[in-house]
């Protein structure tokens, strides 16, 4: 195979309930294979995704790799290093990398006894045991796997299982998003939905959402056709208020930047708008616990915060160590903050809590030690000796 050349490896899927979980076989130190067809199934041992494994769980994405070398060192995990010429099929891998954890079956259940609830236990138990007894003389498995051959075929016939007659892979061809579309005389079931979460940030699941996106061509007479229906709209309109007109405006001059630049979106635009079509609601004629304003605006910036999780805590472990030597002598919570935290958490608080510029300024220093233990906690990254103790405290409770 050629440089040039790339072989797109699509992972089967092993449906157990809500958790569907990727997997392929391990034939020896340097092949593998999707399917199940070969001359000695015996030698195929199935390996399963550990991404897949620790979604909706409690273990934060950063803490992953210390799972992953936990059950690694115990020979129930592996990381299987694949050729450059190999790409999975709907997965991101970390940047200058091609590789992945996987586990035996034995890691599935030590992983599930640990950390997933009892019925999730139970779950995987039914789906599983037929599996884990058919492996229980398995080697454990070495720390990492150079693959270098992929002994099944890329594209091979899709066939009916013979083990189980009720069982059968799907015809169709794979879509943007669509799963192993091979087939072979295996009884292990297979489905066409995809995980339902984006556990790792190096790991880019595809969804139904982004398929129909991309799927979806651009059409510029469907744009036309728009414009001249506001056209008329606003002919036939005898007069409309400035409110509404700032924020049609704001909108209008949007596209046109989208447009100007080939369709790239202007972040400083989209924020004009956006800001227009806030203010247009004023506080009063908002329902603070019932609003679908309130509720969609402030679950887009939870995700945005929680995305940046990983890069804040890298900006707090490196301060740890530059201040190692003075921890007990930090600066001032309004410098802690601002130096660790992004401005846009900040502002919010800021605002939230009446710390705004205008605020006195005996109140700004008095209260911004709290606004910073919120943000230690939020963001999962202890700096202080306050937040240490709290947190302590109420983990023991």
């Amino acid at each position: 195979m050629s440089k040039a050349e790339t072989s797109l490896i699509n992972l089967s899927l092993w449906d157990s309930g809500k958790r569907k979980i990727r997997y392929l076989y391990l034939v020896d130190k340097k092949s593998f294979s999707v399917t199940k067809n070969g001359p000695d199934e015996t030698r195929l041992i199935p390996l399963f995704l550990g991404a897949d494994l620790y979604s909706d769980t409690d273990i934060r994405i950063e803490n992953h790799p210390r799972y992953h070398a936990k059950f690694a060192k115990k020979g129930l995990a592996t990381k299987l290093v694949f050729s450059s010429e190999y790409r999975l099929h709907g997965l991101r891998v970390p940047s200058g990398m091609n590789s992945l954890w996987f586990y035996s079956i034995q890691g599935i259940f030590r992983v599930a006894f640990e950390l997933y609830s009892k019925q999730q236990q139970l779950s995987i138990l039914e789906s599983f045991q037929d599996l884990w007894k058919s492996r229980l003389n398995d080697d454990l498995l070495k720390m990492t796997y150079q693959l270098t051959v992929r002994l099944d075929s890329p594209h091979p016939q899709n066939t009916l299982s013979t083990t189980d007659p009720d069982r059968q892979t799907s015809g169709d061809p794979p879509d943007q998003c669509a799963r192993s579309p091979q087939g072979g005389a295996e009884p292990f079931e297979r489905t066409q939905d995809p995980p339902e979460s984006t556990p790792s940030e190096d790991h880019d699941y595809c969804s139904p959402i982004k398929a129909t996106i991309s799927e979806t061509s651009f059409q510029p007479s469907q744009v036309l056709e728009t414009l001249k229906h506001l056209e008329s709209q606003l002919q036939s309109v005898q007069s409309i208020g400035p409110d509404q007109k700032l924020i049609l405006l704001s909108f209008l001059r949007l596209a046109e930047r989208c447009t100007d630049g080939g369709g790239a979106l202007d972040e400083e635009y989209l924020a004009k708008a956006v800001l227009s079509l806030l203010q247009f609601q004023t506080p009063s004629s908002l329902s603070i616990y019932c609003s679908p304003l309130l509720q969609a605006v402030a679950g887009w910036l939870g995700r945005c915060f929680h995305a940046a999780n990983s890069c804040i805590s890298q900006q707090v472990e490196s301060f740890k160590v530059r201040h190692i030597e003075h921890i007990s002598d930090l600066p001032p919570s309004e410098e802690l903050a601002a130096e660790l935290f992004p401005e846009a958490m900040r502002t919010l608080l800021v605002h939230w809590m009446g710390l705004s510029e205008e605020a006195a300024l005996w109140k700004r220093h008095s209260e911004f030690p709290i606004l910073l233990l919120i943000l230690e906690f939020a963001n999962h990254n202890l700096i202080t000796g306050v937040a240490h103790v709290l947190y302590s405290s109420l983990i023991c409770k």
